[in-house]
This record gives C-alpha cells, structure tokens and sequence, in this order.
C-alpha cells in the first residue's frame, strides 16, 4: 500500500521545507566526518507503524546509513521498547530526526487509535474505515496507518467512487435524480453510494438504487430502523459524531461500516524519540 515513489517525493519536499538552506546549527556543530549511533525508543504502549518510512528519511539523507529494524509495523510495542538501531552520519542522523519522528510518530497514533476503535466492535459485522479528513499530501501515509491498525479504507480520492452528499442532491434536486445520473455514466466496476439525514431521504435512496447508504449522525434506533428496512440489499455506514465510547453501540445495529474522521482528523501522535547512544 505504501508507494515509495510518492513517499520519497513527500519525505524530500518536507525536509526542503524544514531546511531551505540547511542545518546551520548541526552544519556549525558537527564535523562532516563524525559517526553517531541512536535508537528508536517507545515511550508508551500503541501499535508501530511507519518506521520504514523513518528509515527512508535517513537513506535519503545519507546513503550509506544503517537503519536495523527490530519492530515492524503492526507490532504492538510497549513503553521502553527499542524499536530500531540507526548508525550513520551524525549530520544526517540529526537533520532528519524531526522529520522521520514526526511521520512515525502521528502514523502510530493513527494505527493506534484505529486499532482501539477495532478491538472495540471485534465479534460484529461492522467494520471501521477512515474518511477523506486527512492532512493534505499525508493521505497514503494516514490511509495506510488505518489499514496498519486493523481497519478498512473509505474511497481514496474524489476519483475513485461516486459519494452523493446533500449538496449535491440540492445542486440535482433529489437523491432520485442524482442516483439516476450517476448509474446512467459511471463505469460497471463503480458503486454508488448516498449519504442521507434522515429516514424519509433513507428510503428514497434504498428506492433509487443506491449500492451503499451512509446514515449522516442517525440516532441509535434510527440505525436500526434502517437495517431492517435494508433486509441486506445495501451497504449500511454509519457516520457522525463516532468515538471510542458509542462505537461498539453503533455496531450492534447491524450496520455494515462506521467511518470515523476523527481517526485522522483528530489524532494523538504515539510518544517516540530519538536518542544518541554510545
């Protein structure tokens, strides 16, 4: 799922912009010659994800650095663990120490915290997905932490699948209408899906077709009305207003998907540092 094409790209625009004309305190301090060794160190419980796009950062600075990975991305680390060794130019090591800590850092948190939200509906038939409420230019990275943490992708871009929201149904006119539009041109690989308000807008996309429909901040007994109005014909998500203390609720009104924004929109970097040894 990771691109490196694209991550080389993000990891390169992102130290031209942290360093636009160097490191002038490591490139005052430090000797081009000196070699330093440092390590990845957890400093609280989560799930690891994105230390190959750590290590990236500082084989892009200094080709010849060794980066030894003693945690892969997925494993539950634990407060004190090492997570990997890095030995190199200490230029390279201290230039881009902010960035790799700061892609590590927030992939975790997002990993993280889906994998919270995951362990919480285990045993249902709902899944957790992300949404589109990712930082600009970071949707791989914050996509692929999602997948990391034990949940599932919602569309990637605007591209990959038709998502009628209410303003475009107040730009068409009914869900009727726009659902209409939609199958007469997409391709036979795409789905349709329809985010409604309420139960009278539920029923008219069930009627129109639609192949998934997203209940926009529906109560709990909303959400269950909804289902069995389904009878299995479409996808139910559930979206609005989810967290870590309704989800499991949410998932026991039969719905197919919860979509979470604020797995990405509001996430809590992982605690993790870098420091010199020895």
């Amino acid at each position: 799922m990771l691109n490196f094409l694209v991550i080389d790209k993000i990891i390169k625009d992102a130290l031209v912009e942290d360093m636009p004309y160097g490191d002038v305190t490591t490139q005052l301090l430090i000797p081009q010659e000196s070699i330093s060794s440092a390590v990845f160190l957890s400093k609280e419980n989560g799930v690891l994800c994105g230390i190959d796009v750590a290590k990236r950062v500082f084989e892009i600075l200094d080709g010849s650095i060794k980066f030894e990975k003693l945690k892969a991305d997925g494993d539950y680390i634990q407060k004190g663990d090492v997570l990997a060794k890095i030995q190199g130019k200490t230029r390279a090591i201290l230039m881009g120490e902010r960035l790799a800590l700061n892609l590590l850092q927030r992939m975790s948190g997002i990993a993280t915290f889906t994998n919270m939200l995951a362990q919480k509906i285990k045993g249902y038939r709902a899944t957790v997905t992300d949404t589109r409420k990712t930082i600009p230019l970071l949707r791989m990275l914050d996509k692929y932490a999602v997948f990391v943490g034990g949940g599932k992708n919602h569309r990637y871009s605007l591209s990959d699948a038709v998502l009628i929201k209410d303003n475009h149904i107040k730009a068409v006119g009914s869900i009727t209408e726009a659902v209409r539009r939609a199958k007469k041109n997409i391709p036979h690989t795409m789905k349709v899906e329809v985010e409604v308000r309420n139960m009278q807008e539920f029923e008219e996309a069930l009627l129109s077709g639609a192949d998934i429909i997203m209940l926009d901040h529906f109560t709990v007994d909303e959400m269950k009305k909804a289902v069995e109005k389904a009878e299995g014909k479409v996808l139910i998500e559930a979206s609005g207003n989810i967290n870590i203390d309704n989800i499991e609720e949410i998932a026991k009104t039969g719905v197919d998907i919860i979509s979470v924004g604020s797995i990405t929109h509001s996430v809590k970097s992982l605690d993790i540092s870098l420091d010199f040894v020895d």
